[in-house]
């Protein structure tokens, strides 16, 4: 992915405007994802992604290929996100940070599965949406980590944040998801029951 990125910008910077639309096609579905996990209205994400996108088109220039460009992308589509929430008086993304008390905060690598047994297509659907419900301090980094794949190291880029509060936020959203998904799977299980005792 990065060597094509490097190639729609290096054609977009030699005048090719219209070749950013492919690097808006390529990275529009993962953007609109994390905004939607920070502000929590799609109508604010819209807004929010395309004002990342603008602001990425004017500041290509000044793009150093320091880090890549899904990575310094979502840097800008998160600060975006975070001035829009802290216009509307929510949490800072950007300076709130939580200490570890030296524990250890490393997620494990089953962080979207509490049992193995579970995979099935319902199970998959009752994560994304307790996905969706995780607060917006948590949800934007777990969003990163999991489902755009990138390292600790690419999220302290992204958010700002320091390694610990982002060891911190993973851990406790998989920990919220773990207690919310098994409290949807039980109630579930209590529903069936009812319905078969009632069609006996």
């Amino acid at each position: 992915m990065h060597d094509r990125d490097h190639s729609i910008v290096t054609r977009v910077l030699a005048g090719e405007k219209r070749a950013y639309a492919e690097l808006v096609d390529r990275h529009k579905d993962k953007a609109m994802t994390l905004a939607m996990r920070m502000l929590k209205n799609r109508e604010d994400a819209e807004e929010a992604l395309q004002d990342a996108f603008v602001r990425a088109f004017h500041a290509l220039p000044r793009f150093e290929w320091k880090s890549s460009f899904s990575t310094w992308f979502y840097r800008i589509v998160y600060n975006v996100c975070a001035s829009a929430l802290a216009r509307k008086g929510g949490p800072s993304h950007q300076s709130l940070d939580e200490e570890t008390g030296g524990e250890n905060f490393d997620p494990p690598s089953d962080l979207l599965l509490p049992d193995a047994a579970y995979e099935s297509v319902e199970f998959s659907r009752i994560v994304r949406e307790e996905v969706d419900r995780l607060p917006s301090m948590y949800g934007p980094v777990f969003t990163l980590f999991v489902m755009q794949e990138m390292s600790y190291e690419e999220i302290v880029d992204v958010t700002g944040l320091s390694l610990s509060a982002v060891k911190v936020r993973l851990f406790r959203a998989r920990a919220l998801l773990r207690d919310t998904v098994a409290k949807r799977l039980g109630n579930e299980v209590v529903e069936l029951h009812k319905e078969g005792v009632q069609g006996s």
